[in-house]
């Protein structure tokens, strides 16, 4: 089966129903090998997309992975990821903001990690949680200096989704690619995955009380989300739903993704100047001495 990226495209201005959005699609591949061989293939595509990006330094990429707690953010980053140069990607996971972050705007402790010209950044949750998380929590804006007319005003979330979508038009326009992935998980396949965190030692660090208070907010949850994709996902910077609960089909769905993202940019090697030649040619001659 082959990838078409589109297919989990969020179009600018749909109206989102999750529960019309698969969890779970046509796997890519038939055997666990098959599956190897194609992330295998989509890894070394990256790494040599990842290379371009670094030698051209015209472009910033910016992954966002936004998801329900459990549907495999850290798989998808650490396994798609696993072939590309450290020198040339980031990764920062966003937890609750601290007292520093609280003094200033919800966008600061975000964007002051953006990726430079030549590099992959990736967002394990981001400013993103301003609209979620903090919207079915509303009393954590109490904590963030907000005015008596902002929190009382209808309008912050509207005004959140303007700021997000200002930021990255602005972004887009000044070379850094953004691409948003929500890993779509049901909410069975949450509940499999508590339990074998519970039962598996390893694997009981990933769980805390906290988790599980959050699955009952499951449909806040879900209508945030769908309102919040609706709202930010643009032509320029799209949202991407990948059905997450086959963890190995995400990991192809969102490769392929990043890999015809990349591809668009039509990357090429800088070309020396004829003085860059000559100098070249000098070092040459005396290597050949």
């Amino acid at each position: 089966m082959k990838i078409d990226s589109k297919t989990f495209q969020v179009t600018p201005g749909e109206k989102l129903d999750l529960q019309k959005r698969a969890t779970l699609s046509p796997p890519v591949y038939n055997t666990i090998a098959k599956y190897q061989d194609i992330l295998k293939q989509h890894i070394s595509d990256l790494s040599a997309q990842q290379e371009l990006l670094f030698a051209s330094n015209q472009y910033a990429v910016l992954l966002i992975f936004q998801a329900m707690d459990a549907a495999g953010k850290d798989g998808v980053i650490k396994h798609v990821m696993s072939g590309i140069n450290p020198q040339g990607c980031q990764v920062f996971s966003f937890q609750h903001p601290s007292e520093a972050e609280l003094q200033h705007d919800f966008l600061w402790r975000t964007t002051r990690n953006l990726p430079e010209r030549g590099r992959i950044g990736i967002f394990n949750r981001s400013y993103y949680e301003e609209v979620l998380i903090v919207r079915v929590h509303p009393e954590i804006l109490d904590s963030e200096g907000l005015t008596d007319q902002q929190l009382k005003s209808d309008n912050i979330w509207l005004n959140r989704y303007r700021s997000i979508i200002e930021l990255e038009r602005h972004l887009h326009v000044n070379g850094t690619r953004i691409i948003k992935f929500f890993l779509h998980l049901s909410r069975e396949e949450q509940r499999k995955r508590f339990l074998q965190r519970i039962d598996a030692a390893d694997k009981n660090w990933k769980l805390s009380y906290a988790d599980m208070k959050e699955r009952q907010f499951w449909k806040e949850y879900m209508y945030v989300y769908e309102e919040c994709m609706s709202a930010t996902s643009t032509a320029e910077s799209p949202w991407y739903i990948v059905p997450a609960d086959d963890k190995e089909n995400a990991r192809l769905i969102v490769s392929r993704i990043m890999l015809d993202t990349l591809t668009e940019l039509d990357m090429q090697y800088p070309k020396p100047t004829a003085k860059q030649k000559h100098e070249l040619q000098a070092m040459r001659k005396q290597l050949m001495k």
